[in-house]
């Protein structure tokens, strides 16, 4: 497959989700693992340029493992589909130096924006274990970046449905609060599928003096067993009619009920919010069904 170079600058995304009235969505990757995956990830990103969302994302990996597939694979998506991209970055066994030549590196490659991120721990570990000589959480990684590079725009996570290790919603909140006061410029959150958590979510981050935009992240389902085993890993839940309405369905339906249950999510969304964050897991054909849907009832 033969992609064409449309290389273009890279602008900060906080001037795209500053509460203007420009609705908008975007997308995540993750880093292939293989060639064929790469082949994979390649083609839907190629789809999905054509629907022009206003930015994507690529993730960093559990333990940082990511790092060099990440740093290559933002470059390709930057450069050869012209996307406003934000990698992320994590503390996770990385030490402040070697954090500061990860952003020396972005930021000669022409980034200007960074999903922060505390990240999880390496893969069959269960506890977040510091670098002796780095960051223990999210929010010192955002002040050292403001301070550092103030001139990278800085996304950060919420959590509707709180984060597993938080002990309350008020406690994860507050911990949200840290990361927006050391620099954060908005906010964009893990799954959900019960938009009265969400809502009930923003609420509580306006009264705590959180008035940065709020991107709710979406995840099109595509099987019952696919999203148990993430709710499971992120801790968010499953609305009992949803979960009913996926057992009710064949397997190669339960895709559509997905993409059905995603647009009335979004569409009672953009009632509080100018934009959603879609995690595509590097396919297409779920993200085109629910954009044109959107677009045809002039939600996007």
């Amino acid at each position: 497959m033969i992609y064409r170079y449309v290389m273009s600058a890279q602008i900060p995304i906080s001037r795209l989700t500053d509460n203007t009235k420009k609705r908008f969505f975007s997308v995540e990757f993750f880093p292939p693992k293989t060639e064929e995956a790469a082949t994979s990830m390649m083609k839907a990103a190629e789809e999905i340029q054509k629907l022009d969302p206003a930015f994507v994302t690529i993730t960093y990996g559990a333990g940082g493992t990511t790092r060099l597939r990440t740093l290559d694979y933002a470059t390709r998506l930057k450069d050869e589909f012209g996307f406003q991209v934000m990698p992320h970055l994590t503390c996770v066994g990385h030490s402040k130096n070697e954090i500061c030549k990860l952003l020396e590196d972005l930021s000669s490659r022409g980034f200007c924006n960074i999903m922060a991120l505390r990240g999880d721990p390496p893969k069959g570990e269960k506890n977040f274990t510091p670098h002796p000589d780095g960051f223990h959480y999210a929010n010192e990684l955002v002040e050292f970046i403001k301070s550092d590079f103030p001139e990278f725009s800085l996304g950060v996570a919420g959590y509707p449905d709180k984060h597993p290790e938080a002990s309350t919603i008020e406690a994860d909140i507050n911990n949200l609060a840290k990361k927006i006061q050391a620099g954060g410029d908005f906010v964009t959150t893990q799954l959900f599928y019960d938009n009265s958590v969400f809502h009930s979510f923003i609420t509580k981050c306006r009264a705590h003096g959180i008035t940065e935009p709020i991107i709710p992240g979406i995840l099109p389902i595509l099987s019952l067993a696919q999203i148990n085993r993430f709710c499971e890993m992120s801790g968010s839940s499953l609305p009992e009619n949803l979960i009913q309405r996926l057992k009710a369905a064949e397997d190669d339906k339960q895709v559509d009920v997905g993409v059905e249950w995603a647009f009335e999510q979004t569409k009672d969304l953009m009632n509080v919010t100018h934009g959603v964050h879609l995690y595509v897991l590097n396919r297409s054909s779920s993200t085109i069904k629910l954009v044109k849907k959107l677009r045809d009832a002039a939600i996007l």
